[in-house]
């Protein structure tokens, strides 16, 4: 299934049922009252957060929603019945804008989170809400409150508590293959990472999301490449792990260019904790390996050598892991 990250769709609310004009008829009670009822509300779109969905691929093929119109109302002032909602569920991370506008209109953060997009119209006034002491058989009635109609922009950032970051072949995606059961295609070319994979890494009794971003190169944030329409994805991750392959003859020129284009698509994403992984520890020799830890750790970074392939080092990076995502889980900010 491709991975879809936006979508443009188009909401429309129920219109709200008329009221209704109706005089009281029974037998042996000649001169019965108005008593039509009230109109039904019509119907909200909803907008519904769901952990489950990873994609706004749905709308790909569905990109119309109309919310049922309310009913009208009845003699012996029966009220319509209510236009029944429309709800559109959306991954967790889904930002809401007002197509037309460029309004933010609300985000989905947690799982079963709702908003109501637009608003069912309300149900006309039936005639016995126009008695008066000196007007006792109104025909007035009221039509019911048109539905409400936009056109909303869908933009998906993924949630993860980890976001991994490196050049293409850096070895990502068999990390967190390692880490998880995330199983994205690994093969020996760049790019092998289409699109943005999530897996779930278990330790002991806790749980934390790790999402495998498509590689970075030199130009990223200005749009080459696949890096840019993917960045996004690391803003709401709380930490992460800057991949870089110890084979790769420039790690110091990786560690720059990666820092520099996180750092040019936004200054923010430098201020998040992060962890450098040296990968590939197995095509290198022990001194080369520990040389370059020697000088990213005098930079300030924590660092962890590892082989995905191997499985070296993978225990500490857990254990690495888990506890920076825990300590800003408890951090009060």
């Amino acid at each position: 299934m491709k991975f879809i990250d936006e979508a443009t769709i188009y909401v429309e609310s129920g219109r709200g049922g008329s009221g209704c004009v109706s005089f009281r008829r029974e037998r042996f009670i000649p001169r019965g009252g108005p008593d039509g009822g009230d109109g039904g509300k019509g119907g909200d779109v909803i907008i519904a957060g769901k952990r489950d969905l990873a994609s706004l691929h749905d709308f790909k093929y569905k990109r119309t929603y109309k919310a049922e119109h309310g009913k009208a109302g009845a003699g012996q002032k029966k009220t319509g019945r209510e236009g029944r909602d429309i709800i559109i569920n959306v991954p967790l991370g889904t930002v809401v804008y007002d197509r037309d506008t460029s309004a933010l209109l609300f985000q989905i953060l947690k799982d079963g989170e709702t908003h109501v997009a637009v608003s069912g119209g309300r149900g006309g006034r039936g005639n016995c809400r126009f008695v008066t002491p000196t007007h006792r058989a109104p025909t007035e009635f009221d039509p019911g409150e048109e539905g409400q109609k936009r056109n909303l922009y869908l933009d998906l950032k993924l949630l993860a508590d980890v976001g991994l970051v490196g050049h293409p072949n850096a070895g990502k995606s068999t990390l967190i293959s390692r880490l998880t059961e995330a199983r994205p295609k690994v093969g020996d070319y760049p790019f092998t990472t289409l699109t943005p994979a999530l897996g779930v890494l278990n330790d002991r009794e806790k749980t934390f999301v790790i999402a495998d971003i498509p590689g970075i190169i030199e130009g990223a944030s200005k749009g080459k490449g696949l890096g840019l329409a993917f960045l996004k994805h690391i803003e709401r991750t709380n930490t992460l792990l800057i991949v870089l392959d110890l084979s790769s003859g420039d790690v110091k020129g990786d560690y720059g260019t990666l820092l520099y284009e996180l750092g040019s698509y936004k200054e923010a994403m430098l201020q998040k904790r992060r962890l450098v992984i040296l990968n590939k520890s197995d095509l290198v020799p022990k001194d080369a390996a520990a040389r370059w830890r020697s000088h990213l750790k005098r930079k300030g970074e924590k660092v962890i050598v590892v082989s995905a392939l191997t499985l070296a080092g993978m225990e500490e990076l857990i254990e690495a892991i888990s506890e920076e995502v825990e300590a800003l889980r408890q951090s009060p900010n």
